[in-house]
């Protein structure tokens, strides 16, 4: 069988779940004495390939520290992505890395070429492990104040690291990080960390080409998807502190402080770009919040990051449409650049889609669960943009609402264009057109 690239992605992320599942249901991997179902099993292997943070269960309370370090490497695995390890292990074991490999590749990291792909897997896995590492030393080391022993302080930073980092949103204290709810330096350590995994990683890899080209001669350009992603990124997280502000100022900040309140929200506003990560019960936030979390987390991560939602170029680029078509322009123009029409319709049809998918599965959910409307929109939200947040109904929803939730935690990791070419035929050339006629729209 000819399988086209999107198609053995999806077929290497299944593979992955399954051999999930069985890592994390080994006896070893959980406390003695705890039991779970195939279903309970499915969807936490899920979560963590997706790097999403749902958990129908307490990871402390039921994993031992031998089934921690294998969640560990499933957030790592399923935050960096597959071809980016598989190419890390082609490499070791000495295998061509060939066209196909690279159109996989490209595929998974949704590239649009295939040339210095391989450069680009090597520069992701570093960057990647350097600040995981960078983010453990630091936390680790202030973690001393809080554990009692070495080892757990420096267990509880590497996790916390490898966590933020893949965007994972998974939890070995038991509660998020709401016993740091007024330790700022946790809360920067874990947006920086949350950002840089987020924000896509061939924006790490300019910026730190832009630092070397410091030291030389040449000048170094941006291209326009870092800037077009960097500046989007930045004005949705500065766009949710205000608008979490500005609703929850009479509310949940009432009686907090300005510092308190700036916190909550700045951090409430940078983990809904994919972290999963909380300070705070977000159910205690009222409902205009709520929903603009929503929207903030459908939109996302940048492509080719640890992330899921739409994607921000894309919500970038619908906006440039909208903008241009009220103008009367027919292209889009920005930062000196013209957006390729195919990227447009890129654009449009993810977002039309991912809408789509997200409201079969509002109205799904709301006729097997007995949760309020809000709970299952911010429950869907949160799992199409595989972010992690929640308002406490995961464990308690039916298996219809966790198979539903599976699907949307899979399909917001491999990306709305590879679900869509999954059912991609081989494409046929047409020798002939059909006659152009215009139609009433609007």
């Amino acid at each position: 069988m000819n399988l086209k690239p999107a198609q053995i992605i999806v077929l290497f992320y299944v593979s992955a779940v399954i051999l999930s599942v069985g890592l994390l249901s080994l006896p070893f991997a959980l406390k003695p004495g705890v039991s779970w179902s195939f279903l309970d099993a499915l969807f936490t292997a899920v979560s963590a390939i997706s790097v999403t943070g749902l958990s129908v269960v307490s990871t402390v309370d039921t994993f031992s520290t031998s089934g921690i370090f294998i969640l560990l490497f499933i957030l790592q695995f399923g935050g960096i992505g597959i071809m980016t390890l598989g190419t890390f292990f082609w490499l070791v074991l000495g295998k061509k890395i060939g066209l196909k490999e690279r159109r996989l590749i490209s595929t998974d990291q949704n590239q649009s070429h295939l040339s210095g792909l391989v450069k680009l897997m090597k520069q992701i896995l570093i960057i990647i492990l350097c600040i995981e590492l960078v983010g453990t030393i630091i936390l680790g080391t202030y973690f001393l104040q809080y554990f009692p022993t070495w080892q757990e302080a420096y267990l509880q930073g590497l996790f916390a690291s490898v966590s933020a980092t893949t965007n994972a949103g998974f939890d070995i204290t038991g509660n998020s990080l709401i016993p740091f709810s007024h330790d700022y330096f946790v809360q920067i350590i874990n947006i920086i960390l949350l950002t840089l995994g987020a924000i896509g990683f061939p924006v790490l890899i300019e910026v730190k080409d832009f630092i070397k080209s410091t030291k030389s001669k040449y000048r170094f350009r941006f291209t326009l998807y870092t800037k077009l992603t960097t500046v989007t990124f930045f004005a949705l997280m500065i766009f949710g502190t205000i608008i979490i502000l500005l609703f929850e100022a009479k509310y949940f900040f009432a009686d907090k402080s300005w510092h308190e309140s700036f916190f909550y929200a700045f951090f409430q506003s940078s983990t809904t770009r994919n972290g999963g990560l909380a300070t705070m019960d977000v159910s205690q936030f009222t409902n205009p919040t709520l929903l603009a979390i929503c929207f903030l987390m459908f939109i996302g991560a940048s492509p080719s990051s640890v992330g899921g939602g739409i994607r921000t170029t894309t919500f970038a680029v619908v906006l440039l449409l909208i903008f241009s078509f009220g103008k009367g322009r027919k292209n889009i123009k920005v930062f000196g650049r013209e957006i390729h029409e195919d990227d447009i319709r890129k654009s449009v049809v993810v977002s039309f889609l991912a809408m789509l998918i997200c409201f079969t599965a509002v109205v799904i959910l709301s006729e097997t669960e007995s949760f309020s409307l809000m709970q299952i929109i911010f429950e869907v939200s949160s799992a199409f943009g595989t972010t992690g947040l929640s308002m406490g109904i995961t464990p308690e929803l039916s298996s219809i609402g966790k198979i539903v939730i599976i699907a949307l935690m899979f399909i917001g990791r491999i990306g709305i264009l590879s679900f869509i070419f999954i059912f991609q035929r081989q494409n046929k050339d047409v020798s002939y057109q059909y006659p152009t006629e215009k139609i009433i729209v609007g």
